[in-house]
């Protein structure tokens, strides 16, 4: 499944259709899937149902990280194969939901002959493997599996996309190049999920906004995306710039988020947390990061979705008066002398219970940083001890998976078409991606609900209840909506710039002749 920019819908890339879905009784859901009959891999064997599930299989074949994809896919159980047509298959899966028939099929097909090559997930069934708990003891097949899966070099791997990773450096560049045999060309007309105009696509990592910019005004780049709110107003502002580049600006669905490690003590409880929600002063970072471009929000879920959108609920205010007076109603106490100044609380038949907060954020991001000096400020006016932790991108999300950390934050990248939120805050990702540690009865019991919802009013509902509960627990504080800023040379069309990471539409971009602007 993959996301049509032009008409802002998912649509199928290797199946034919979307799957209609068969309720069966209550409780079970199938989806029938037909796969393009000229979907092939590299080497020219068709893509089969044996593929897909393979593919399925390997989302739980230990010693693989697959535990999202674990999460996510879980309730699919079974596919039938179909035995007259081996592109042809259904999924059966647990519970039915509005949302099956785009979840169902939202994920990569890998090609079993190159990985499994002995077929030997095909001695466990997909409700096996599932079940297969943690301390299992280790199987051989399995083992051997995820070792030749592992073993692959990167871009080694056969696919059947219509682009080929030729070569790359980390941290630096990665260049992929259009397969001459591309099966998706052979559509006529083409789906806009599988046009591949470019012939090469080089992706450059310029960690540093000012000599992106100037690479992009030198020729050196075509895009710019995700351009940060004071580069992106300084190019449009030259005069040079803006007879050689084009200027997009269009909200996204990613939301700058304050998470807490409620699993310490001092975190532990609701009105702790809200208290320290009350330390972020929004208003003035939208104004201070985003040049106040960005969307102030009360949860997850963007104010542009109103079917969704708890437009009832009102965003935690900046109230340092407020905070103080809840931090004693949490059981705080102020303590003003020597080295222990500070809140400090005493549980019964606990030690005392000291207020220093570590706030980790990703050191190659200015909000993020501009976000952490602000809470320290705030809170260090009310007595809030906050050290901070600028952490490089691959440490920061082992750090919060570990629960190395106190606070965080981050961004979380939202999506129009689906709402899962068990890889963030059910029971089962707790240790994985739940790197909060929240989790109750109650909201697990309502993110299922969310997941299997039948309706559209059903599933509004739902997500009003979950915005509601998420800001009375606080387990993260939502800050803002992000916008999406995209620079681009004048001459290229068909980027069709989005609310989605990349932020464009990378197989539909082409270059064309188009007459500079009068200055």
């Amino acid at each position: 499944m993959h996301t049509n920019f032009s008409a802002e819908r998912l649509e199928p890339a290797l199946a034919e259709t979307l799957p209609v879905a068969q309720y069966i009784g209550d409780s079970l859901t199938r989806l029938s899937y037909q796969i393009r009959s000229v979907a092939t891999w590299d080497d020219g064997r068709p893509v089969l149902a044996t593929d897909v599930d393979f593919t399925l299989k390997l989302m739980f074949c230990p010693g693989l990280p697959n535990e999202t994809a674990r999460l996510q896919y879980n309730f699919i159980r079974a596919l039938i194969p179909d035995p007259d047509d081996s592109r042809h298959f259904t999924l059966e899966c647990r519970g039915q939901s509005l949302e099956y028939p785009e979840t169902s099929g939202d994920f990569f097909i890998l090609p079993e002959a190159a990985i499994d090559p002995k077929g030997l997930l095909r001695r466990f069934s997909l409700a096996e493997l599932q079940r297969l708990p943690a301390n299992a003891p280790p199987d051989s097949a399995l083992a051997a599996v995820a070792r030749r899966f592992q073993a692959f070099a990167p871009g080694a791997l056969p696919g059947c996309g219509p682009y080929r990773l030729s070569a790359w450096e980390k941290d630096r560049y990665l260049t992929f190049r259009r397969k001459e045999n591309w099966w998706g060309s052979k559509l006529e007309p083409t789906p806009f999920v599988l046009q591949a105009r470019p012939s090469q696509l080089d992706f450059v990592i310029i960690p540093d906004a000012s000599t992106a910019s100037l690479a992009l005004q030198r020729g050196d780049l075509d895009v710019f995306p995700q351009v940060p709110a004071r580069e992106f107003a300084r190019l449009r502002n030259s005069r040079s710039a803006r007879t050689k580049l084009a200027f997009y600006s269009v909200p996204s669905h990613d939301v700058v988020t304050a998470g807490f490690n409620t699993r310490r003590p001092a975190l532990a409880d609701a009105l702790t947390r809200k208290a320290l929600g009350r330390c972020f002063d929004t208003a003035g970072l939208i104004k201070a990061t985003q040049l106040g471009a960005g969307q102030q929000t009360v949860g997850i879920i963007s104010p542009l979705d109103r079917a969704n959108y708890n437009d009832s609920l009102r965003p935690l205010p900046f109230d340092l008066t407020t905070a103080a007076s809840m931090l004693r109603q949490a059981g705080w106490r102020r303590e003003a002398k020597g080295d222990d100044a500070g809140w400090v609380r005493t549980k019964p038949q606990g030690k005392p219970q000291r207020l220093r907060l570590v706030v980790r954020y990703r050191a190659d991001e200015p909000t993020f940083a501009t976000a952490a000096l602000q809470f320290q400020a705030a809170a260090a006016s009310i007595g809030v001890a906050v050290s901070l932790l600028p952490t490089e991108s691959g440490s920061f999300t082992a750090a919060l998976k570990a629960g190395d950390f106190d606070m965080y934050v981050r961004t979380l990248r939202g999506n129009p078409f689906m709402f899962n939120y068990i890889p963030l805050y059910h029971s089962r990702a707790l240790g994985q991606s739940n790197v909060t540690g929240f989790s109750t009865p109650a909201s697990d019991r309502l993110i299922d609900e969310i997941t299997t919802a039948k309706t559209p009013q059903r599933k509004s509902q739902l997500l009003r209840r979950f915005q509601a509960m998420l800001q009375t627990e606080a387990p993260i504080i939502p800050l803002f909506f992000l916008p999406n800023r995209v620079v681009a040379r004048r001459d290229l069309t068909g980027l069709h710039v989005n609310s989605l990471k990349p932020g464009f539409a990378i197989g539909t971009v082409e270059r064309t002749a188009v007459p500079a602007p009068t200055p």
